[in-house]
């Protein structure tokens, strides 16, 4: 499944917001967010499906793209837009097959080895980083820089490439022009939850500027 990739791709955080996802994402929506990842690791199943299943409709209502992170049980139970996986998740080629209908699946690489590897798979876009330290995943991989970041847009073919990590308006210009399809940002954008709309519109204005 195809996927025009917006300039900044919003990812909610319940314990940075505080707020539940889908209240993120109405937030996110009204500061002009047309992609949206929920992104959780401490939510009970069960809980995550109900709170996924809400932040959904806000998203369908507003015809905005949802993905899933991680889960793609829970995906397919809320028939979101697609699933993104780590190099720890459920194998991209376990994945696909028990989804039913087209879906857009992101993969996550920290190497350029890794981006070489994905080429094989049956994925729609490549998130690439940590670009910068990132408070939001203490234990992250290696930062990779903008260097590596040039390099990684040169071999990754034609998939479309999402930097991610430590990502903010200071510098989310400089990732773009070091040749991002799009930029994912968390604490940027949600880290204040009274901010998320005023935010979101910022970094927005600073990506199309």
């Amino acid at each position: 499944m195809s996927l025009i990739l917006p300039k900044i791709y919003a990812i909610t955080d319940r314990q940075l917001s505080g707020l539940d996802h889908a209240e993120q994402v109405k937030r996110l929506i009204d500061g002009g967010a047309t992609l949206i990842q929920l992104r959780e690791k401490r939510l009970s199943s069960g809980d995550f499906l109900r709170e996924a299943e809400a932040a959904w409709r806000v998203a369908n209502d507003n015809h905005v793209a949802l993905i899933i992170n991680d889960r793609v049980d829970i995906a397919i139970a809320i028939d979101a837009t697609g699933v993104h996986l780590g190099q720890d998740d459920l194998p991209i080629e376990a994945a696909r097959p028990l989804m039913t209908k087209p879906c857009v699946v992101g993969y996550s690489t920290h190497t350029l080895e890794q981006i070489k590897a994905a080429a094989r798979f049956p994925i729609t876009y490549l998130a690439f980083g940590p670009v910068f330290a990132t408070g939001t995943k203490p234990e992250h991989e290696p930062v990779v820089g903008l260097n590596r970041l040039r390099e990684a847009k040169q071999i990754s073919n034609h998939l479309p490439l999402v930097a991610i990590g430590g990502i903010t308006a200071a510098n989310v210009r400089e990732v773009l022009e070091a040749g991002a399809d799009s930029v994912a940002v968390i604490s940027a954008v949600v880290g204040d939850p009274g901010k998320i709309t005023q935010n979101m519109q910022r970094i927005l204005h600073l990506a199309n500027d």
